[in-house]
Formats: structure tokens, sequence, C-alpha cells
């Protein structure tokens, strides 16, 4: 068990489905990753680095990749997300496409492959 897993098991069913369907679709794509923490948050960690954190809010699940270029940067393909500098918000009965978390995942992964991507132009 990990941070993830044990935020997961916090969690009513439904949310726990939607939440987790995330980190599975993130697991799968990027397989080496690490169950750990950033800001509070459990996360999942990508060479050490903090790559993404999904967290039911009293509103929303939150989607929030570590970046505030990443939303936007996905937004672009997914004229639909709901984002704001930072985070990606969704509803458990409107759940996030998979393209677009593998696109979240391609961004962050970039960020923390290449971090003069961080840099605002």
């Amino acid at each position: 068990m990990g941070t993830v897993d044990d935020y997961l098991e916090q969690l009513d069913p439904a949310d726990r489905a939607a939440v987790g369907h995330v980190y599975d679709v993130v697991r799968a794509t990027v397989p080496d990753v690490e169950q750990g923490t950033s800001y509070g948050m459990p996360a999942l960690l990508h060479r050490g680095k903090a790559l993404i954190s999904v967290m039911r809010t009293r509103k929303h699940i939150g989607v929030y990749p570590y970046s505030g270029r990443v939303p936007a940067v996905v937004a672009e393909s997914f004229a639909d997300l709901d984002f704001d500098k930072g985070t990606i918000r969704f509803q458990p009965e409107q759940p996030l496409a998979d393209d677009a978390i593998r696109a979240i995942v391609a961004a962050r992964v970039a960020e923390i492959e290449n971090p003069a991507l961080r840099r605002r132009s």
C-alpha cells in the first residue's frame, strides 16, 4: 500500500472508481511511477518529481498535474475540458476521457524530462 492507495480506500465507491480510473490510466501510461506526496496531496511521482494528484473536493474531482502550463496545453486538444491554472476538474458521472488523461501525463512527463518547458514563453 502507498499514499495513493490509502487515499482511494477513504473515498466513497463512486468517487473511488472515478479517481482510481485516472490513477490506473496514469500507471499504464508511465509504468515506473511511485506513490508519494507533494504539497500534502497523495501523488504519483516520476523520477522523484510529482507527476499527478487526483483528489475529491467538495464540488468536483480535481486533477493536479503540478504545472500551471499543462492544463492549458491539454485544453487546446480537448475543448470540453474544465480547467484553470494548475487544475483540471470533472464529475464522476462525466469522467475524463482516457486520451485526455494520457495527454495530461505526456505533457507533465515532458516537463519533468525537460524543465525548460516549464518556463513561460
